[in-house]
């Protein structure tokens, strides 16, 4: 396994934002994606877990501690960055932290060099507009392959 990228931290209004593992709660984590997000729900902790193995997580820290925010960049620290699972918990919504994530990250001395950034939204467009990101210019170039309860029924 690769190592850990060097530890980033950025404050702002009272939040901090840190890549530090230590810090982070993936039971907190989990509990959202699982149950509150649209893009994650049935999540098992296990999947979780090898998902922050293979990723790199991001905290964002009110003044006591609590976790605030979250997200995690799918990288090779190189050329390529996909943000993903960004969720901020209802008590902290309204201060721009989604978005703060979202830029912030971008300044992360291992990332600092990737040139291609991709996120996935159904919602929350404006947010990450103010980040910097941008509708795909083309969209015809882009494939995935859908998730099960996504596929196009089959032809009989």
């Amino acid at each position: 396994m690769p190592r850990d990228p060097i530890v980033f931290e950025s404050s702002r209004y009272g939040y901090l934002l840190s890549t530090d593992r230590a810090r982070l709660d993936p039971a907190t984590v989990h509990r959202f994606l699982a149950a509150d997000s649209y893009w994650a729900r049935g999540m098992t902790l296990d999947q979780l877990q090898r998902a922050l193995e293979h990723s790199l997580p991001i905290g964002v820290y009110a003044e006591d501690g609590t976790l605030a925010a979250f997200g995690r960049v799918v990288t090779d620290y190189a050329v390529f960055a996909y943000l993903r699972d960004v969720f901020t918990q209802p008590t902290h919504r309204g201060r721009g932290l989604a978005c703060w994530l979202a830029k912030e990250i971008r300044n992360h001395p291992e990332l600092a060099g990737v040139t291609s950034w991709m996120l996935a939204t159904r919602d929350a467009h404006a947010v990450y507009e103010k980040a910097g990101y941008r509708p795909a210019p083309h969209p015809e170039y882009y494939m995935t392959v859908p998730k099960p309860d996504e596929a196009e029924p089959r032809e009989p």
